[in-house]
C-alpha cells in the first residue's frame, strides 16, 4: 500500500482590494469632512441665511401679515429716510453706545493691567469675579438698575436727597434715560472685556516690562509704550463687536422704561433701532417697513465689520 504525501497547503496572501473599492475609500474620505460640518451650514442656512434673505424680501412689499401684500419696491426705504423716528431712533443708538462703551472700554483697559501686574492674594478669584455681571441675566440686572434709578424710591435719588438735591426722573429725560441705560450695559460688559485684555497681556513678555523699568520707564510710560501696542488688536476688536453689541441693544431700554412701551417713552427719548423694528413689526403690524428697518441695521452691522477687518489687517501688516 503506498501513501500519497500532499505537500503543506501555503497561506493565501490577503486579496488586494479592486479599482472599485479604493476609488470609494477615496471618495468616503473626501466626503467625510463636510458631513462631519454639514450640521452647522444646515442650521445656519435654516436659522441664519434664510430669514436674512426673506428680510430682504419683505422689505420690498407692504406687508400685512393677515391681509393683503402688494409690491412696493423700495418705498419702505424711501419712508424709512423721510421718517423722523428713524433718525431719532439712530441718534438715541448712538448715544447710548458712547455713553456705555467709551467708560467701559477704558474701565476694562484699566483693570486688567491692575491684575496683571498688581501681586494678589486670591488673584483667580478677582479674575473671575469681573465675569458675575455677565452671566447675570440682562432682564434681571435691567430690573435692580430701574429701581436704583427710581424717582421716587431709587437709591440714587435717595441719595441726591441727603445732599439737598432734587430727584432725578431718570426715564423722563433723554439724556438722564441715555445714563441709566449706558450704565447697565457697561456694567454688565466691563469684566468680560477685562478678561479679553487680561488674556493678551498675559502673553507680553515680563522682560519688557522688567528692561522698561530698569531704563526709568514709570508705570504710566510701561503702560503706554507697552501695553497698549500690545492691546491694540483686541482692542480694535472690542470696539468693533461694542458698536455691534450697542446698535442691536433692545431689553435695556424695554424694560428700563416699561411705562413707556416699545417707544421708550412719549417723546421717544430712549428708542434704538431695534424697539423702533420691533415696534413697526410687531405692534403696528408694517411688516414691511420693519424689515426694511432691519435691512438698514444689517448694512451698518456690515460696515463696522469691514472697518474691522480692514484695521487688523492693517495693524497686523504693521507688526514686524
Amino acid at each position: 500500500m503506498t501513501t500519497t504525501l500532499t505537500p503543506a497547503t501555503a497561506p493565501k496572501a490577503p486579496a488586494r482590494p479592486t479599482r472599485y473599492r479604493r476609488v470609494q475609500q477615496g471618495v468616503r474620505e473626501r466626503l467625510a469632512p463636510y458631513v462631519y460640518i454639514a450640521p452647522f451650514f444646515l442650521l445656519f442656512f435654516i436659522f441664519g441665511l434664510f430669514p436674512l434673505l426673506f428680510t430682504f424680501y419683505v422689505a420690498l412689499f407692504d406687508w400685512d401679515p393677515i391681509g393683503e401684500r402688494s409690491y412696493v419696491g423700495l418705498e419702505n426705504f424711501a419712508e424709512l429716510v423721510r421718517d423722523p423716528r428713524f433718525w431719532g431712533a439712530l441718534r438715541n443708538t448712538l448715544s447710548i453706545w458712547v455713553l456705555s462703551t467709551v467708560p467701559q472700554l477704558l474701565l476694562a483697559l484699566g483693570m486688567a493691567h491692575i491684575l496683571n501686574h498688581v501681586r494678589l492674594r486670591a488673584a483667580g478669584f478677582f479674575r473671575m469675579s469681573v465675569l458675575v455681571p455677565y452671566v447675570t441675566s440682562v432682564a434681571a440686572t435691567t430690573i435692580v438698575f430701574a429701581q436704583l434709578f427710581d424717582r421716587d424710591y431709587g437709591m440714587l435719588n435717595w441719595f441726591l436727597g441727603m445732599l439737598g438735591f432734587e430727584h432725578i426722573d431718570f426715564t423722563a429725560s433723554v439724556w438722564g434715560s441715555h445714563f441709566m441705560i449706558a450704565v447697565m450695559v457697561a456694567w454688565r460688559w466691563t469684566g468680560y472685556n477685562t478678561l479679553l485684555y487680561l488674556a493678551s497681556l498675559q502673553a507680553v513678555p515680563r522682560d519688557l516690562y522688567e528692561a522698561a523699568a530698569v531704563d526709568g520707564a514709570n508705570s504710566w510710560k510701561q503702560f503706554r509704550h507697552i501695553t497698549i501696542p500690545a492691546l491694540r488688536p483686541i482692542i480694535v476688536f472690542t470696539v468693533i463687536t461694542s458698536t455691534i453689541g450697542g446698535l442691536q441693544i433692545f431689553t435695556e431700554p424695554l424694560l428700563a422704561n416699561p411705562v413707556g412701551g416699545l417707544t421708550c417713552g412719549a417723546a421717544r427719548q430712549c428708542q434704538t433701532l431695534t424697539l423702533f423694528l420691533y415696534e413697526q413689526a410687531f405692534g403696528r403690524f408694517h411688516f414691511g417697513y420693519g424689515a426694511a428697518v432691519g435691512v438698514a441695521l444689517f448694512v451698518m452691522v456690515v460696515i463696522v465689520s469691514a472697518i474691522n477687518y480692514l484695521l487688523v489687517t492693517r495693524i497686523r501688516s504693521e507688526q514686524p
